[in-house]
């Protein structure tokens, strides 16, 4: 991964660097679970057909915001941000969806295991920013947190 480009930001190279690289592999991850949604969206099945389809795909413009921030966080430390679905594909941590056609409930409990492994990593992403002493970095993280934890809520109200 290249350095970080110089910037105006009073941030030191070494830490902006480190955060580029912590916002990346969060953007990989973000983007992987926003197609994974609209693989679900597209390939669900069953009697609650049109409420999970409806859902995945409100989950899914959901998080364009969040992969808008962390995007643009990356790009305004100097960085550059590796957004393609091929780099997201490379480079993200989630298992794979599976693939085919899919019944409601094993979507929903796939989906939210995905989920929790983001919103896992995004806590993780606020105490490592944090402690290296960028805080707006960790407040993004911290926002994000909140509306995974959010959408993990109404997956598993499908689950109970």
């Amino acid at each position: 991964m290249a350095k970080a480009k110089a910037t105006r930001i009073d941030i030191a190279p070494k830490l902006r660097d480190r955060m580029v690289a912590l916002l990346d592999r969060q953007l990989a991850d973000t983007l992987d679970l926003q197609t994974q949604l609209k693989q679900a969206h597209w390939n669900v099945k069953g009697p609650h057909f049109i409420a999970l389809h409806e859902l995945f795909d409100k989950l899914a413009e959901e998080l364009e915001e969040p992969v808008d921030d962390i995007a643009e966080r990356i790009t305004s430390l100097g960085g550059v941000a590796h957004g393609t679905a091929r780099m997201a594909a490379k480079a993200s941590r989630l298992k794979e969806f599976p693939d085919g056609w899919i019944d409601g409930p094993r979507a929903v409990a796939a989906l939210a295991d995905r989920f929790a492994a983001l919103a896992a990593s995004t806590r993780k992403a606020i105490d490592t920013s944090g402690k290296a002493g960028d805080a707006d970095t960790s407040d993004l993280f911290t926002g994000i947190s909140r509306e995974l934890d959010k959408a993990l809520w109404f997956l598993e109200a499908h689950l109970a």
